[in-house]
């Protein structure tokens, strides 16, 4: 099968910003803040923040998790986008880079939808399942360790209420993961995973070429 979308050149690129991207301007600051950050280039795009928040906003979703938060770009889009009695838990383990997301989160006046806990994820899922909150959950985006990508995805298909959804970044790896030479730890879990989902009957699946590659996977 031929793979027929266009390819997005810089100038077309830019057209499609320039004509669709509608960035509040606090999230652009918190953007090219993160931009001078070391590890910057971990920051998803704005074009992406607005689509999760569109999705959001469809969805009417109010229970959210994020699995890595990082400088609280993604965090902070989606926050915008859910009502007043939104809640949106954040797994991170660093404080460092997301005490920058609070610094954001507190200028955005969100800091009441958003819960920061710093464990390891997969620690404050396990957290969440015990206490009972299977099935409760709307949207879920995991965006953290690739290694740990499987155990992310799991737990949150069970912390999802049927027809809630998953949204994973990085699937497609700059391209790697369609390498057959590349073997590193990271790229052959998002091999794995990436076939997995493919197969996963409890899921319905779309996989976008959006920023580093987008997997949508549904809860049935």
């Amino acid at each position: 099968m031929t793979y027929n979308s266009i390819s997005v050149n810089r100038a077309l690129g830019d057209y499609l910003i320039s004509v669709s991207l509608r960035e509040p301007e606090l999230l652009q600051e918190l953007r090219e803040e993160t931009g001078h950050h070391a590890y910057g280039g971990m920051q998803i795009t704005p074009e992406q923040g607005q689509f999760m928040a569109l999705l959001v906003k469809l969805m009417r979703a109010k229970r959210c998790i994020e699995i890595g938060t990082f400088t609280g770009y993604s965090s902070l889009s989606v926050a915008l986008a859910l009502p007043a009695d939104g809640k949106l838990i954040c797994c991170d383990v660093n404080p460092q880079t997301t005490a920058i997301a609070e610094r954001y989160w507190r200028k955005a006046g969100v800091t009441e939808k958003i819960e920061l806990r710093l464990a390891p994820a997969l620690e404050t899922l396990a957290t969440l399942l015990s206490a009972g909150a299977a099935a409760s959950f709307d949207f879920a985006f995991i965006d953290a360790d690739k290694p740990e990508y499987d155990g992310y995805y799991e737990a949150c298909l069970q912390l999802l209420r049927p027809g809630g959804l998953i949204v994973i970044d990085n699937v497609l790896w700059s391209g790697q993961v369609a390498d057959p030479g590349r073997r590193d730890q990271s790229t052959t879990a998002l091999k794995k995973l990436n076939r997995k989902l493919h197969e996963d009957a409890r899921i319905d699946l779309s996989m976008l070429p959006l920023g580093d590659g987008v997997t949508l996977a549904l809860k049935r």
